[in-house]
């Protein structure tokens, strides 16, 4: 590698580490390492800003900011609550059964949003239940972070990645059903049981607060029903048009603005109301960390260690696809997986041009399972995980970057470990 990729590399370093030692701010880190990059000339401004490959993603800064947006007005008809009081009923007060339901909902949402928006809409759900029974409520946060990655992994549009593979391979949205879902469906299953594990300690069970939870009626907590009705007609056309994306062409980014933008207009919400819920710090972490991932893409080095490993393989398809399915998830776990990706699938399309056949797709699962699911490893390997940190942290429950990470590293360990023998047995065998 040029001394500029070995400079860039340890400029990269350097910020991540004080990110994950939180020796200065998250967003401090990711700005001061975002402005050597650019002072070093590792990156420029055309590619930092403008560069769809290698610049800051401003589909998913302005999918955030909508979203965000939509779900500040929400928060102000009562419906979290509502749902809180909906959820914690459900699950009768027992701790461990309300943390399976909300899982499954955030995964399940996820399969068919993006991940982002979901975790959005649930991370408020989720400190009023917590609050309600007096339960510690990062360990539930964390929990649905990472339920968002695993359930986006099952769809054509449930994780950003997904996408650019598709293009890149010409995979459909059923190919995706038919070769990603049932293992996410398994993966599921196991990371429910896992949270009994991990999160043992949160299921504190408290008999008072279940008995007073069951008594209250959740119909009661809606403040403001017409506002309800036309947040909820918005969100639903929102929703109607990120599902539609193959057909309607519009990027989710634009639907989300367009949503946020009709709702401010067409009620009595006021633009300083609306704009109140919206995280800048998460916004602006995300423009610092994609303009040093950037630089690392613009000067080769993240190109270099994709064709190394890939070189390691010696060109055989079992050794290709399970090395790709490793590699994949740690450089994810580090690095945003959608830069990962974009430089990635060229050389996984050759590849599985040169091995032809069917047995050559299932690089493309290997992939896409290692980005999505490597994505859950780090407090910084998913949006999704960087914007449940943000919320937390606008609310006083502060998530550590290890805090996070302890958690991530045993769940991507046992996902990824799960998904290789899936794609032994169905595609190598």
């Amino acid at each position: 590698m040029s001394g500029l990729a070995w400079l860039s590399v340890a400029v990269f370093l350097a910020s991540y580490a004080l990110i994950a030692t939180e020796k200065v701010h998250r967003v401090a880190a990711a700005l001061g390492g975002a402005g050597i990059m650019l002072l070093v000339h590792a990156s420029d401004a055309g590619a930092a800003f403008f560069s769809e490959h290698s610049g800051i993603d401003w589909n998913v800064i302005f999918l955030l900011l909508g979203m965000m947006v939509i779900v500040g007005v929400l928060k102000q008809t009562g419906v979290f609550e509502y749902l809180a009081i909906w959820a914690a009923k459900r699950a009768r007060g027992r701790p461990y059964r309300l943390m399976v339901l909300l899982v499954v909902i955030t995964a399940s949402a996820s399969a068919l949003l993006d991940n982002v928006t979901t975790v959005l809409l649930i991370a408020p759900v989720t400190f009023l239940v917590c609050d309600r029974l007096a339960l510690p409520v990062a360990p539930f946060l964390i929990a649905e972070a990472m339920a968002s990655n695993i359930g986006g992994t099952a769809t054509l549009i449930g994780d950003p990645p997904n996408i650019i593979i598709a293009s890149r391979g010409g995979l459909t949205f059923n190919d995706f059903l038919v070769h990603m879902a049932p293992m996410v469906v398994v993966l599921m299953v196991v990371f429910a049981g896992l949270c009994r594990v991990l999160f043992r300690g949160a299921f504190r069970y408290d008999p008072e607060r279940a008995a007073a939870i069951m008594t209250l009626d959740e119909r009661e907590a809606i403040a403001d029903h017409r506002l309800l009705w036309q947040s909820l007609a918005v969100l639903t056309l929102v929703m109607a048009a990120f599902v539609l994306h193959p057909v309607l062409h519009y990027e989710p980014s634009v639907v989300a603005l367009l949503g946020a933008g009709i709702l401010v207009a067409a009620t009595r919400v006021t633009t300083e109301d609306a704009i109140r819920e919206v995280e800048w710090p998460t916004l602006v972490f995300f423009a610092g960390l994609f303009v040093m991932v950037g630089a690392l893409v613009e000067t080769g080095v993240i190109e270099q260690i994709a064709r190394a490993a890939v070189a390691a393989t010696d060109g055989r398809p079992e050794v290709t696809a399970l090395g790709l399915l490793g590699v994949s998830a740690v450089l994810s776990a580090i690095v945003d997986n959608i830069p990962y990706v974009a430089t990635m699938s060229p050389i996984v399309e050759r590849l599985v041009e040169a091995g032809g056949g069917e047995q050559a797709q299932v690089l493309w699962w290997a992939l896409a399972f290692g980005a999505d699911l490597g994505g859950n490893a780090t407090a910084v390997g998913a949006a999704a995980n960087v914007v449940v940190i943000g919320i937390a942290a606008r609310n006083r429950v502060p998530i550590s970057f290890w805090q996070f990470t302890r958690y991530g590293l045993v769940v991507t360990a046992v996902t990824v470990g799960l998904v290789a023998p899936y794609l032994w047995l169905r595609y190598l065998a």
